[in-house]
């Protein structure tokens, strides 16, 4: 049932939510793996290269992030596998497709991430991913 998961997460207090949550129902069955997807905006990766200097040390910055919840699901005894996407123009429609055309049992996600403005102003990435993400959808609080 919960096999192949996919974990979508930006770093925020959410996606550490989801995360121990896409561990639980892994550790329900056997064999289950979690694939973490991280999505870089366009406008993110430009702020990102003038925060951190250059466009190496804003790889690393992330790559430090995602390490964090790698660590976590190792230590959990499961299998996991990063994947990393660049979304011109927003995150959540790279998370949709990404979701649509792999074979996932579910997708669990933060019901927050790390921009207020984008929540208030847009609409939420999380409520825009549960409304096309064809396979079941976990929103964690």
């Amino acid at each position: 049932m919960f096999k192949n998961l996919l974990l979508a997460i930006d770093g925020s207090d959410h996606s550490n939510r989801a995360t121990e949550k896409a561990i639980e129902l892994a550790k329900l069955e056997e064999g289950s793996s979690i694939e973490i997807l991280y999505v870089v905006a366009g406008s993110k990766s430009k702020t990102d290269v003038l925060h951190y200097g250059d466009s190496d040390n804003a790889s690393r910055k992330r790559k430090q992030i995602l390490t964090k919840y790698e660590e976590m699901i190792n230590e959990a005894g499961i299998p996991v596998e990063i994947t990393v996407l660049h979304g011109q123009d927003g995150i959540s429609e790279p998370i949709i497709e990404h979701a649509n055309n792999g074979s996932y049992d579910t997708l669990v996600i933060g019901s927050r991430g790390l921009s207020t403005v984008q929540t208030m102003v847009l609409g939420s990435v999380s409520h825009k991913v549960l409304k096309y993400v064809k396979a079941p959808v976990l929103m964690v609080k």
